[in-house]
């Protein structure tokens, strides 16, 4: 099986509270979310924070590709539900489209 390594950006609102609830959320996940991801193909998701800074990598079989992940997304109403929650806390980089949270970072170097 072939995997593929996808590192995406995001910022969280500059709030202190707001960020400390993000984490928490993600501490314990919906599992309707987890499913959803893994139904997608995405075998390994990892995100890590520092400050209001967001990093995620995602690493993701053949079957995957984000058009079928948004399509996946579109018609599920919990993770609809989910993304609106989150914007609770996140907000676009500056330099992402209109209504873009994640934004799919270029490798720049591998060792």
């Amino acid at each position: 099986m072939s995997i593929t390594r996808y590192c995406l950006g995001c910022d969280l609102k500059e709030n202190p509270e707001l960020i400390a609830e993000y984490i928490e959320h993600h501490r314990n996940v919906w599992p309707e979310i987890l499913k959803s991801i893994k139904d997608s193909g995405i075998v390994d998701m990892e995100i890590y924070n520092i400050g209001n800074r967001l990093f995620m990598i995602m690493e993701v079989n053949e079957s995957f590709s984000f058009e079928k992940k948004s399509e996946m997304d579109s018609n599920n109403s919990k993770v609809q539900e989910w993304e609106h929650f989150m914007w609770k806390f996140q907000q676009e980089l500056p330099f992402a489209k209109p209504g873009e949270k994640w934004v799919l970072m270029d490798r720049i170097f591998k060792l």
